[in-house]
């Protein structure tokens, strides 16, 4: 990964050439976690120029070095720490999601029953007076917080709207359940073969009901409308805005379509982004991208570099489509027998993709939840002979219902998981149900992890869950879920190990330890501002912390604080 180090070296030089006549900033008067160590050190005083931390240390020797040069900003008790970086999420979707319709369930949304569901589309069809014929899609639908437990029909949706093409996005991401309208304009009919990799629910008598899963969704996906590039410039700025006011100094786009990659790299989208921005190629995008590079891998154009490739192996747990060596408890999401969930492509199909993406090296990033489709992960890195002294630093997405003989064969490749702690919360109770109180208990095992000397990191998939970075902290000490069940009492984190959850864990996965994640002399002036000390914190009360202010390459980006 010689290209990612020496892009590393060239944007902290940019940043420090480019604003050299900038006064220093000095910041001091609360506490200042470094995230420098396996144990909390605090600084007294951090000093920032031309976007770059220049010193870290006693006030009283910023004040000899610098002089009276300095800009200073009091943080009047309190808390500074480095920036935090989103290990995963979606940052695409959230120039999508304008102009939907939020189905989710408390405390994402208002919906908790179907009737509830339908009196919310037919609410904002109305509202935005969206006219017959028209696409109305829904975000975050979840069948298991319904009072009814199931999934809406086909029948529902049609009898209750006959003239628009409803498409309810199911909050996993990875399926999606469509009226009559919808399905026609996506060509799938009875007559429509089952696809490969995905579930295409049917009635009795042959006729799809709506429900479609992994790749037989992404196949309807493809027939809705998209928007413009003049609609996406539009919503970037609320969406980075979105992501600064969580504490986020750099973004991720998890699995990058062309049109994403096209836009993202776009000198549009270049000229308004502040935020870093890293970017994962969908791994159907490869032949494509080797061909016609629209930039190089690894290194960072303005803000945003492509970082690697994204394989996607399985599905949803919750949505039953993740991928077990055990069947689920109550089958499939159609009523499957013996259901262990289904991978997205063969074993085999995978070793090759993977071999031609790191025979060009690139950096590999894996979506495996279940733990059959971790399994495939690992074996296909062994196949390649990737060790971890290569470091070369696959990343396995979510690594959810990970059995612990797994943790060993990611030290040995040199796999940095990224967690999804907040399912603990959200699901937990429909993990237990699912696949029984064991396995669901060891999701996301960051304490287990950890001690097998591995790098982690945590992500809210947003928009699966919100990017909420204090709810994230929480999920990872308290694992409570939404009945107050604790989800693996052995695998709850303190507040020190969650915080390095999002910045120095996610920094190693990205190969960015030496621009960012820590507060330390050389590094970018990233800087996240909150009302409280998560380490003096009690675990009850982290999700009430308040961002105060972002602070991007030493330039306030939302919030604020007195400066003299």
């Amino acid at each position: 990964m010689r290209v990612m180090m020496t892009a590393i070296g060239f944007a902290v030089a940019g940043a420090t050439a480019a604003n050299a006549q900038e006064r220093p900033t000095l910041y001091s008067g609360g506490p200042i976690i470094t995230m420098e160590g396996e144990t909390p050190h605090q600084a007294e005083a951090v000093v920032t120029q031309g976007g770059v931390i220049r010193f870290v240390g006693p006030r009283t020797q910023a004040e000899t070095r610098f002089g009276g040069e300095l800009d200073r900003v009091e943080l009047n008790g309190r808390t500074m720490l480095p920036g935090l970086i989103d290990a995963h999420s979606h940052f695409g979707m959230a120039l999508m999601q304008a102009g939907g319709v939020n189905l989710g369930s408390p405390p994402v949304g208002p919906v908790s029953d179907v009737a509830g569901l339908i009196a919310t589309i037919r609410s904002h069809i109305e509202r935005q007076s969206i006219p017959a014929g028209s696409w109305v899609v829904g975000w975050n639908y979840d069948q298991s917080q319904l009072a009814e437990a199931r999934h809406v029909t086909r029948t529902e949706l049609d009898a209750a709207f006959p003239d628009h093409r409803i498409v309810m996005l199911h909050v996993s991401m990875h399926g999606a359940v469509l009226n009559g309208a919808a399905l026609t304009a996506s060509g799938i009919s009875a007559a429509t073969a089952d696809i490969p990799g995905g579930v295409i629910g049917r009635d009795a008598d042959g006729e799809p009901n709506g429900l479609l899963m992994e790749t037989a969704m992404f196949s309807a996906m493809a027939h809705l409308p998209q928007p413009t590039m003049e609609q996406r410039l539009a919503a970037l700025e609320a969406a980075q805005a979105a992501y600064f006011a969580q504490g986020y100094t750099h973004a991720r786009e998890g699995a990058a379509q062309m049109a994403d990659i096209r836009f993202l790299t776009s000198e549009g989208a270049r000229a308004r982004l502040r935020i870093d921005m890293s970017i994962e190629a969908l791994f159907t995008e490869l032949p494509t991208l080797l061909a016609n590079p629209v930039q190089p891998f690894g290194e960072w154009r303005d803000h945003v570099k492509l970082q690697g490739v994204k394989f996607i192996l399985d599905g949803s747990p919750q949505a039953r489509t993740a991928y077990f060596s055990r069947p689920y408890r109550h089958g499939g999401p159609n009523g499957e027998r013996d259901w262990h969930g289904t991978p997205i492509v063969d074993q085999a199909t995978f070793n090759a993709l993977a071999a031609q993406a790191h025979g060009a090296g690139l950096q590999l990033f894996m979506h495996a939840n279940g733990d059959a489709a971790i399994d495939m992960a690992v074996t296909g890195l062994e196949a390649l002979g990737i060790r971890a002294a290569d470091n070369r630093r696959p990343v396995v997405i979510h690594s959810q219902f990970q059995r612990l003989d797994q943790l060993p064969r990611y030290a040995a490749i040199g796999v940095g998981p990224s967690y999804f702690t907040n399912h603990t919360f959200f699901w937990g109770d429909v993990h237990v149900d699912n696949v029984g109180e064991a396995m669901a208990s060891g999701i996301s095992p960051l304490v287990a992890a950890r001690a097998a000397g591995l790098h982690v990191s945590n992500h809210s998939d947003y928009p699966v869950t919100a990017l909420d970075t204090r709810f994230m902290l929480w999920s990872a000490m308290a694992r409570t879920s939404r009945s107050g069940r604790v989800i693996g009492t052995d695998q709850r984190v303190d507040a020190y190990a969650a915080l390095q959850a999002l910045t120095t864990g996610p920094a190693w996965q990205l190969f960015e330890e030496d621009r960012k994640g820590r507060i330390s002399e050389g590094l970018l002036a990233d800087f996240v501002i909150l009302d409280r000390n998560p380490l003096e914190t009690p675990v009850d009360a982290i999700r009430s912390i308040s961002v105060v202010a972002t602070i991007k390459d030493g330039v306030t980006v939302h919030g604020g604080l007195s400066r003299d």
